[in-house]
């Protein structure tokens, strides 16, 4: 007990009640104060595990177990993944073949009204596909077609709202470095959760095209209608070059997995050398390519490495002064029962994706639910639980004022673009994106449907 004397009385105080929220609430103000995440989870878990020791709420042998639990996420194979997926779409990016493959799409899609948006949101879902990372894939489209749409007459918001949005769709649909990293953190099979996520990924993908084509047939002005003349023929031999190399790559990889011919790991490394090879096929493979490619990487993965790190301390130090505990009993006694639960939950989680990435999301906020989780929902219900997740984390990202994607869009947009019209632009995606989260955890059978299938 902790014992302060006020005014002339003793205040007896347990250690718990003060580490554990203190603990918590001391990584909300460093996170604020813009330190690096790893090294605001690792510090906090030095200074409470000292705390924790001169109260008697931590022994000392208790510490030791962080280099088991290091040596264990060395050992992990299945995020071995990570660097694979990460390594396959910086290839396709750097090498320029998401550049022609976005060019083909708009120039076969150009003679529909609104057939530039809906290209993208085609090529978004394909990029989406190969990166798994919001800030490539709306930064890529955002140099690439946002120019493009606008000389062709279309509304400032339309345009960078179907940007933005498309450019989320990486956080669902497979294979996303989102859900390896979520079935990590959930102790699920990568594999099925890909496979659980496949249909609501297609479903979001869907609900987009649909809005731009009903919005651009009832709103002409917003999308004006392109001649042949500006697009230029078809050339139909040279769309297939093109198109079709980049699909065939997704398929074989996500089949690889589905089938159970290859763990996400060694699929992961199938299609990275599948990029190569494509990038070698186009001309765009060369040691520079390389070296920047191995580049971004490297950074990607060591970020992701060091705030994993990070948390494990974090979780570990957390969980010897009793917070999970706190959590854990706070998130059981929630009014609602489930519905409470998933509620708090998912507003938690909204509004932390305001705020930090979805890999801090995944190492911080996800293993301290868990328990309750288990509890609540039962061990089956995981796999639903981590689509639902990632379709949260995709309409965070992309909610004004403080979504990721309209940050990206931002950097790369005309200065004669306002920030108002992006976020305009961005508000009936955001709604669309509600729509779908909202069928999910209604219907769960969209996620758990292709799991439950034999397929291997």
């Amino acid at each position: 007990m902790i014992e302060i004397e006020l005014l002339g009385y003793v205040i007896s105080l347990d250690p718990t009640l003060i580490l554990g929220p203190g603990m918590f609430l001391a990584l909300v103000v460093v996170l604020l104060s813009g330190y690096p995440v790893a090294f605001c989870l690792g510090g906090v878990a030095v200074i409470f595990s000292i705390l924790g020791m001169i109260f008697g709420e931590i022994d000392p042998i208790f510490v030791t177990a962080l280099p088991q639990r290091i040596l264990g996420i060395m050992a992990n194979f299945t995020l071995l993944a990570i660097p694979a997926f990460i390594f396959m779409g910086a290839m396709l990016e750097t090498s320029g073949i998401a550049e022609r493959l976005l060019e083909s799409m708009g120039q076969l899609l150009g003679r529909l009204r609104g057939g530039l948006a809906l290209a993208v949101v085609l090529v978004g879902s394909l990029l989406a596909a190969t990166t798994g990372v919001v800030a490539a894939t709306v930064t890529t489209m955002g140099l690439i077609s946002l120019p493009a749409m606008l000389r062709a007459g279309y509304n400032p918001s339309l345009a960078t709202g179907v940007i933005a949005a498309s450019g989320t769709l990486g956080q669902i649909i497979p294979p996303s470095i989102v859900l390896v990293v979520l079935g990590d953190q959930l102790g699920i099979s990568v594999g099925d959760l890909f496979l659980g996520s496949l249909i609501p990924g297609i479903l979001m993908a869907s609900v987009f095209a649909i809005y731009v084509l009903l919005i651009s047939s009832l709103k002409p002005e917003l999308a004006p209608h392109q001649s042949q003349i500006d697009l230029g023929p078809i050339q139909l031999t040279k769309l297939i070059q093109i198109m079709l190399p980049p699909l065939g790559l997704i398929l074989v990889v996500l089949g690889s997995i589905f089938f159970g011919i290859a763990t996400p790991t060694e699929a992961g490394t199938l299609g990275a050398i599948g990029a190569i090879t494509l990038a070698a096929a186009y001309g765009g493979f060369s040691r520079k390519t390389l070296s920047k490619v191995c580049d971004e990487t490297l950074r990607t993965t060591s970020m992701v490495m060091a705030i994993l790190l990070g948390s494990t301390a974090f979780s570990l130090v957390f969980r010897g002064v009793g917070g999970d505990e706190l959590i854990a009993n706070l998130l059981l006694n929630l009014p609602g029962g489930r519905i409470g639960f998933m509620a708090f939950s998912m507003l938690i989680i909204f509004f932390l994706g305001f705020f930090i990435d979805f890999f801090e999301i995944a190492f911080i906020a996800v293993p301290l639910l868990l328990p309750a989780a288990r509890q609540l929902l039962g061990a089956d219900a995981l796999l639903w639980l981590g689509v639902v997740i990632g379709a949260n984390l995709q309409t965070s990202f992309l909610t004004p004022p403080f979504g990721f994607a309209l940050f990206y869009l931002r950097g790369v947009a005309p200065k004669s673009i306002t920030t108002k019209e992006i976020y305009m632009g961005a508000l009936p995606f955001v709604l669309l994106q509600i729509f779908v989260l909202c069928l999910i955890i209604i219907a769960p059978g969209l996620v758990n449907w292709l799991p439950n299938l034999s397929w291997s």
